[in-house]
């Protein structure tokens, strides 16, 4: 089936094929990469149903959207009226959702057909997609390696061809990491570009939607559409959504950083350290300026990010008690048995050891020393990046230290999994864009890909050094 949205509504147009077809397609596809264990829940029917209804509307003459024919996922976090919502966790189990998340509700605007719920890390929470309640993801390039985490499922469905994109969520990487581990691109926005309204949160003030696709044109468009002022989400911001796949420069040339202490590092794999060297000197070598900075916070980043995250989560997660909707234990007798049952049984472990570092960072005696101390280093770190992006339009980095590792290797050290995020962090901690591109395969057969860092808002520039980075 066709690469790019582009070339997808071309064939309709022209009469080759229709939406109904192309979604009975993705479907077929669906069926025989089963054991994939990428989708939660495939919306067969509403997908058809959406597939006849825009071809009649096509046919009518009416005018179509700018993703008419788009067949999409969405991660497991994300609500759809009338239908399950589990954040791939146990305690929401039985739960369906009573509204549409704004990016949904935007996508069906603009005439996407919504094929299914894709599996993830429970409640976003993890670097592998190892943590969900259903069992892993694998990686369709292959089946004994993790897709990467938390949207896991979400970047193995592009990448087996089972929709045209998804929609995906970033706390810490959970887009760019297994965007990456998969060969697909996948950016976060600036915080603020997208409503979070309809999202299940993990830390609030780090969430972000964004897209995954086989091209940087795809996740664009899809950005421009979901992106915007939203009456239900306070933090967006007001500024104008510019048209992203218009403003994507193939010529344009630019300054770009990058973070030495990234590319030395002793923990980056050699190959990709190798190939980061090599594509900067093809940037060089295509006129654009790429120069090394230092950058001494790397070692405070991911510190700073599990005591801020962990503190969200751990007040975000309270509302599911047993009591108002989800998992209620069948043991529990009394009020103070559901809450502790609900909870204990309700909740996977890596959900429960981050709520409990999490309350243990805000506890009395502990907030000044971890919260306080944390919320100060953020902002340094942010101050410190942006003044770097004060005199380069980019920062380059590896997107992971390595390839997508096996299942299971990393199960048992939380503190190695969690520095999977080593260099995805900075952006959410920042709050700027920032964006995985597909660059390369290691020796073992499995992509990798680098991270592009931009400007507040500047998504549109980054998506035009990602096509090129793609097109070297």
């Amino acid at each position: 089936m066709f690469q790019s949205l582009s070339k997808t509504q071309e064939a309709i147009l022209s009469g080759s094929t229709n939406c109904e077809e192309i979604t009975k397609h993705y479907l077929s596809k669906i069926t025989q990469q089963k054991h994939l264990n990428i989708f939660l829940e495939v919306f067969e029917n509403d997908a058809i149903e959406q597939a006849i209804l825009l071809d009649e509307k096509r046919n009518k003459g009416e005018k179509l959207g700018k993703l008419h024919g788009l067949v999409i996922g969405l991660k497991d976090n994300l609500s759809y009226k009338g239908h399950l919502l589990s954040a791939s966790s146990k305690i929401l189990a039985g739960y369906t959702s009573i509204y549409n998340a704004t990016v949904v509700e935007r996508l069906l605007q603009e005439d996407a057909i919504i094929i299914g719920r894709l599996n993830c890390d429970e409640f976003a929470m993890g670097s592998s997609n190892e943590n969900s309640a259903f069992g892993p993801v694998l990686n369709p390039i292959d089946n004994e390696r993790v897709s990467g985490g938390s949207s896991g499922g979400s970047a193995a469905a592009v990448a087996a061809g089972l929709c045209l994109a998804t929609l995906g969520t970033d706390t810490g990487g959970s887009i760019r990491q297994p965007a990456s581990f998969c060969g697909v691109v996948g950016i976060k926005p600036t915080y603020g570009r997208v409503s979070r309204y309809g999202c299940i949160a993990y830390a609030s003030s780090f969430d972000q939607i964004g897209p995954l696709a086989n091209n940087v044109a795809d996740c664009a468009i899809i950005l421009e559409v979901i992106s915007g002022q939203d009456e239900y989400d306070s933090t967006v911001s007001s500024k104008l959504v510019p048209e992203f796949n218009s403003l994507i420069d193939g010529k344009a040339k630019f300054k770009l950083a990058f973070l030495k202490e990234t590319i030395d590092s002793p923990g980056l794999d050699s190959e990709i350290k190798e190939k980061t060297y090599a594509l900067i000197e093809q940037l060089k070598s295509a006129g654009h300026t790429v120069e090394a900075v230092d950058f001494p916070m790397l070692e405070y980043l991911i510190p700073a990010y599990y005591v801020l995250t962990t503190a969200e989560a751990s007040s975000n997660l309270a509302r599911y008690d047993g009591i108002h909707f989800g998992y209620r234990s069948p043991k529990a007798h009394d009020l103070e048995s559901t809450y502790k049952m609900s909870r204990s049984e309700g909740f996977g472990k890596e959900v429960k050891r981050r709520i409990m570092l999490g309350s243990f960072v805000l506890s009395a005696g502990y907030y000044d020393a971890y919260y306080g101390k944390a919320q100060k280093v953020r902002r340094i770190i942010r101050e410190k990046t942006l003044e770097i992006l004060s005199q380069y339009d980019f920062i380059l980095t590896p997107s992971t230290p390595g390839s997508a590792f096996k299942l299971g290797s990393k199960t048992n050290d939380p503190i190695t999994m969690y520095l999977e995020d080593i260099y995805t962090v900075q952006a959410n901690l920042c709050g700027i864009p920032a964006i995985s591109v597909p660059v390369g395969h290691h020796s073992n057969g499995l992509p990798f890909g680098i991270q592009l860092m931009g400007k507040p808002f500047d998504e549109a520039g980054l998506f035009s050094i990602s096509k090129q980075l793609m097109d070297i």
